[in-house]
């Protein structure tokens, strides 16, 4: 085998279908487009959404609701995530980057943590934010909560 020899596999490349060179071609005439309409016609561009004349689906749904651009979204972690996370890998400090390792979060993300389930160990615990269940509940086992 050289680079003489060398050919795409069958059947992944197919000829181009030549149009527009008479009648000889096989394609003459109306050059495989059909007959007459804007469709035939050079330069035709069908607009985006549009359903042959009927109203378009866009133009049926009411416009609903609004983004907020000041939003800040948290990535949610309750005390039953921190509870099974510092027994698995035996942390007394938790924080981002230990999220990060675990494949919780990404890097990027913000984190809030939240009062689900239930906490039995002391855990120094650094994130974006808290609940104020989780904190109630960080604190009272003699734990620290520092917001980042």
């Amino acid at each position: 085998m050289d680079l003489s020899n060398i050919q795409p596999a069958k059947g992944s490349t197919r000829v181009n279908k030549r149009v527009g060179r008479g009648q000889g071609s096989g394609r003459g005439g109306t050059s495989a487009r059909g007959h007459k309409g804007a469709k035939s016609r050079s330069g035709y561009s069908r607009k985006v959404g549009f359903e042959g004349g009927q109203m378009p689906l866009q133009r049926i749904v009411p416009k609903f609701g609004f983004k907020n651009m000041n939003r800040v979204e948290y990535k949610a972690i309750n005390l039953d995530v921190l509870q099974q996370l510092a027994e698995d890998k035996n942390l007394s400090v938790i924080d981002l980057q230990v999220f990060v390792e675990a494949g919780i979060t990404s890097k990027n993300d913000k984190v809030k943590i939240l009062g689900g389930g239930t906490l039995s160990l002391k855990l120094d615990v650094k994130a974006n934010a808290f609940s104020q269940s989780a904190k109630e509940a960080i604190e009272k086992l003699e734990g620290t909560t520092e917001i980042l």
